[in-house]
């Protein structure tokens, strides 16, 4: 079974770190300076259990009037479960609660079309962050 909280207590967010560490700092090289970043303690992180156990995260980061979906990592073991599928739907659930009009994300290319069956659409030209192509997406929220 899998569920989706926002991570509150501190053994939630150490799961959200090391999950974000196995995946971006482990396998894609992202140097681990630039992983996390000042607008952690601002953010609303989600954790996602598989059956209890962690398996994926994701953040969001109001900025004005909209949100900014970021650090969405599944680990390897868990993708194609539905996970990333479900973190970004309570994110985008939370986002709503809180007033926000649009959600911003900057997505990896390979990620592109999970996020546009999701309904976000890609918007100017790729740039590289942390040596990874990337692209602007959007979503505007009802």
């Amino acid at each position: 079974m899998l569920s989706i909280v926002i991570a509150e207590s501190m053994r939630d967010r150490a799961a959200v770190f090391v999950i974000r560490g196995a995946v971006f700092v482990a396998e894609q090289n992202v140097p681990i300076e630039e992983e996390w970043d000042d607008r952690d303690p601002e953010a609303d992180h989600f954790l996602a259990r598989a059956d209890g156990v962690a398996v994926g995260t994701g953040r969001l980061v109001a900025d004005g009037a909209e949100g900014i979906l970021g650090r969405l990592a599944v680990l390897q073991r868990a993708r194609g479960t539905g996970a990333g599928f479900a973190l970004v739907r309570a994110v985008e659930e939370r986002a709503r609660e809180r007033g926000l009009k649009a959600i911003e994300l900057h997505a990896q290319t390979h990620a592109i079309g999970f996020y546009t069956r999701l309904g976000y659409v890609a918007y100017g030209d790729e740039f590289d962050d942390a040596g990874i192509p990337h692209r602007h997406m959007r979503k505007e929220l009802s």
